[in-house]
Order: C-alpha cells, then structure tokens, then sequence
C-alpha cells in the first residue's frame, strides 16, 4: 500500500514538472517585450539621462553660486531642496533604466547576442557595481546634496556608458541599418516599420 501511494507522489511530480515546462516561455519571438524593454531602457540612457549637458547642468556648481550670490538664505535652501530633488530623481532614473537592462541580459541575450563568458562576467560585475554606486549615489544625495560626489557622479556615468555600449552590441540587430539586407530584392529597409 505505501508503495503505491510513493509511486503515485512520484508520477503526480513528475506530470507536474512536466506541466511547468510545458508552459515555459523558451521561444526568442515570444520575447519581443523584454528585447523592446532593453531598447527603450537604452534609448532613455543615452538620450535623456547620460547627454553631458544634462548632467552637466544637474550638477552645474556654478547654479549655486550664482543663488547664493544674488539671493536670501531662504530663496538658497529652496534652491538646494529643489536641486537635490532632482538629483535623486536622476539617480533613480538611471538606477530603474539599469535594472531594465540588466533582466534583459539576465533572461534574453544568450538567445539573441554571442557573449564570451569573459565578457558576460565583466558585464555582471559592471552591473553589480552600478547598483551599488547608484544606491551609494542616492544616499549621498539625499543626505548631503546634489554637489556631494562630484566624482562619483563621474565613475557613475562612466559605468553606465561602459553598460550602455555592451548592451548596445547585444541589441545591434535591432537596428534597421542592419535590417537593409531584409528587404529583398527591392532594396527596401525596414526603417519604415
């Protein structure tokens, strides 16, 4: 009796596990969500977030002076509240785009892109390292203040760069300069799409 009960356990556990990966998604073209995630995650890095006039103007030492130069105290503190505000928001801007990027490298990009293990454990240690700096970066912010870290917002920008041109090679096929040879003999492209 306890023999047939065991086999029974066994045969539900193993029809079970049958049904799970059954219904794992393992195809690359049911993947197009996260691979359009990473697209977007990257555009928003390098368009909006990481231009140097942006960054260069979020922490622009020289805003500061100027308030205090021709303002009360308290129009000074506004300023900086203001300033730090923004200064996180950057942060955790950048920190969500990171995340985005990183799943996708994590779940999709050995279906699509042919990373060397070196160059998928360097980007693992970018990524770990990003988070950290940019959580260390927050907290620097929020406690003391938009020009706090001046170099650290460098080193961060830099890694998010170094990010931004790996994950760039991992999605290139996306691109339609690459699609071109997809049009046929009509010499069409897909840019249109």
């Amino acid at each position: 009796m306890i023999q047939l009960v065991i086999s029974i356990l066994v045969g539900a556990g193993l029809l079970f596990s049958l049904y799970v990966l059954a219904r794992r998604d393992v195809r690359p073209e049911g993947a197009s969500e996260a691979l359009l995630e990473a697209r977007l995650a990257l555009n928003t890095l390098k368009n909006d977030l990481l231009p140097h006039e942006v960054v260069g103007r979020i922490f622009a030492k020289d805003d500061l002076d100027y308030v205090r130069a021709v303002a009360t105290p308290t129009v000074v503190r506004l300023f900086l509240r203001q300033r730090k505000s923004i200064a996180v928001s950057w942060i955790d801007r950048i920190y969500g785009q990171i995340v985005r990027l990183k799943r996708f490298h994590l779940g999709r990009t050995r279906s699509y892109a042919k990373l060397q293990l070196r160059a998928e454990i360097a980007l693992a240690v970018d990524f770990a390292t990003l988070l950290f700096v940019c959580r260390l970066l927050r907290v620097l912010l929020y406690v003391r203040g938009p020009y706090a870290a001046p170099q650290m917002i460098g080193t961060t920008v830099g890694i998010v760069e170094k990010v931004c041109g790996i994950s760039e090679r991992s999605l290139a096929f996306l691109e339609p300069a690459n699609a071109t040879s997809l049009g046929g003999a009509s010499g069409g492209t897909l840019a249109g799409v």
